[in-house]
């Protein structure tokens, strides 16, 4: 007699983003929109995001909103904001880099791991 083996179904599970993990992602593509724009020689006059989300997305399991994040996160929309802003004095592509720098700054120590995706947003 032969003994067929029984078959087990494997249930996997699909990746369910953070809502602050999907905003993020909202971010880069923004950030690379932004990207082409300034090097196309454009200004971009509007900022589409709702950065203040930033302060009540839920976070990813695990992750928390420190007392580090939270001054990150105030240091980034500020900047952000100051990339949109026409009448700053300091050059456009200088106001984009330092909000890139500071997406970096944050994410070496509280998220390191889209650290090499987002030094690509960098206009060299």
């Amino acid at each position: 007699m032969v003994v067929e083996p029984t078959k087990t179904k494997v249930a996997y599970e699909m990746y369910q983003p953070s809502e602050m993990a999907g905003f993020m992602n909202a971010m880069y593509a923004y950030n690379q929109q932004l990207k082409a724009q300034i090097i196309a020689g454009e200004t971009p006059t509007q900022l589409p995001l709702d950065l203040l989300k930033l302060h009540s997305a839920e976070m990813t399991k695990g992750k928390s909103r420190t007392e580090n994040w939270k001054s990150f996160v105030t240091v980034f929309i500020a900047s952000q904001k100051a990339v949109v802003d026409t009448l700053s004095n300091i050059g456009l592509k200088n106001r984009y880099n330092t909000a890139i720098n500071n997406c970096l700054s944050c994410h070496k120590t509280e998220c390191t791991g889209p650290i090499p995706k987002i030094k690509k947003l960098l206009i060299q």
